[in-house]
């Protein structure tokens, strides 16, 4: 193929991430639960059988490579095109190319779309004749959900793999192959390469095998060697080559919604210490201090609910005092909150009972209000029938007296006996002698 011809005749002069880059399956590393022996992409392509597919996964995670892995593997004729450059001419063009391929000769035409989420819908639509028709083989590859940037016609068509961060030891094979690796890495250079530096290397990159290279390749090339001629690369060197982490963090996407999910989570399963690490990634992000407020005083008032009355009022002034103060105050006031609601007793009580009342309105009958519960404020009330026998609690004794305020009865809240809420519960068995444990 003439695109990856002249890619090998330029490798000296492309950077390491580019010249260690894997030419076949068997030199790839990681995504194993994708590419691993036996796993359906990798039979795919061993069988040169493969299907539209869509690449989806953080930078420097093996998405291009794969599609570099699948020209040199296959027997169709290959087309790149990155969507930041490209428009609908340029595709149409290669389209045409590839149907024209097809028909005079029966050649196969894959083409890889880089960053295709770049393309609008109107872009999009333009790949789908050929697809349904056959005329040539979509891969896509992009670092956002497909299924909040691609169009649905496309993902049904597509087969969708998501590639993980890659874990710190796949990191560790890389940055070794690249020092051992005399053609296209420093193999040919005498470097003495700390256990520590390549530990924080790997650890730091965030699964990002580009970021580990270039971080790599700039430490040896910025470092003067020995007197003994040896390129000393220690944790110093390591630390300056990388510099301060990147988080990968998506105010509108996946890395938003996942971090606000674990940070929820580790406050309902009482994790203060992981509960703060989420709230400390977010912050540190950029996150929007009163986004997170809003979902500690929803957390207070869904997790904690009546088992500790107190959270949800925390709550409620950590979200106003964390935007009353701003950032970077605000994280005081915010992990306050954070830690008595992780820390304080569970209950989802209330919250399901609202959940049962609701499910009760909208598959039951919905009932009558019963007529001594009317309002009975207005004239001609009375005649109607409004408020008659209606008792006011307040005229019995502990302000309570055992009346109907329903017609047909109904149980929605089941207290628990943690917290505050066992003595709800208490007082309920109380008055009700003892009904309320029939809930149960």
């Amino acid at each position: 193929m003439d695109l990856f011809t002249q890619e090998k005749t330029k490798i000296t002069d492309s950077p390491l991430s580019v010249r260690m880059r894997p030419q076949t399956l068997e030199d790839f590393v990681g995504q194993r639960h994708i590419i691993g022996k036996g796993k359906l992409l990798r039979r795919a392509i061993e069988a040169d059988r493969i299907s539209s597919l869509i690449l989806y996964g953080p930078p420097g995670t093996g998405k291009t490579t794969i599609a570099h892995i699948v020209a040199n593997k296959t027997k169709a004729h290959f087309e790149r095109i990155n969507a930041v450059a490209s428009g609908v001419e340029e595709l149409r063009k290669v389209i045409e190319k590839a149907n024209f391929r097809k028909s005079s000769t029966g050649e196969r035409t894959i083409i890889f779309i880089d960053e295709i989420h770049r393309f609008n819908k109107a872009q999009q639509d333009v790949l789908m004749p050929g697809l349904e028709e056959g005329s040539f083989i979509l891969i896509g590859a992009t670092v956002h959900n497909p299924f909040f940037y691609l169009t649905s016609p496309l993902l049904s068509r597509s087969l969708v793999f998501e590639l993980q961060p890659l874990k710190k030891e796949d990191i560790k094979e890389i940055l070794q192959n690249s020092l051992k690796n005399q053609a296209s890495g420093f193999g040919k250079l005498k470097i003495k390469f700390d256990d520590k530096a390549l530990e924080f290397l790997a650890g730091s990159c965030e699964g990002d095998a580009r970021r580990a290279l270039n971080a790599l390749e700039i430490g040896i090339e910025t470092t003067k060697p020995a007197k003994d001629g040896i390129i000393h690369f220690d944790l110093e060197v390591a630390q300056e080559s990388i510099q301060k982490k990147a988080l990968r963090y998506d105010r509108d996407e996946d890395e938003h919604y996942d971090t606000i999910s674990a940070f929820i989570k580790s406050m309902r399963g009482s994790d203060p210490d992981a509960a703060l690490y989420w709230l400390a990634k977010m912050l540190s992000a950029g996150e929007d201090p009163r986004f997170i407020a809003r979902r500690i005083c929803i957390c207070a008032s869904e997790d904690v609910g009546n088992a500790d009355p107190m959270a949800v009022v925390l709550a409620e002034a950590a979200f106003s005092v964390a935007d009353f103060v701003g950032m970077p105050e605000a994280r005081i006031p915010l992990a306050q909150a954070t830690v008595y609601i992780a820390c304080a007793p569970k209950s989802n009580a209330a919250y399901l009972g609202i959940e049962k009342a609701i499910q009760e309105i909208e598959t039951e009958r919905v009932q009558e209000v019963p007529k001594h519960l009317k309002d009975a404020s207005y004239k001609g009330a009375e005649k109607l029938g409004r408020g008659k026998d209606y008792k006011y609690a307040h005229d019995y004794p502990g302000h309570f007296v055992d009346q109907k305020y329903t017609k047909r009865k109904i149980y929605f809240y089941t207290p628990q006996d943690i917290g505050y809420e066992k003595k709800i519960k208490e007082r309920l068995n109380l008055l009700y002698n003892s009904k309320a444990d029939a809930k149960d």
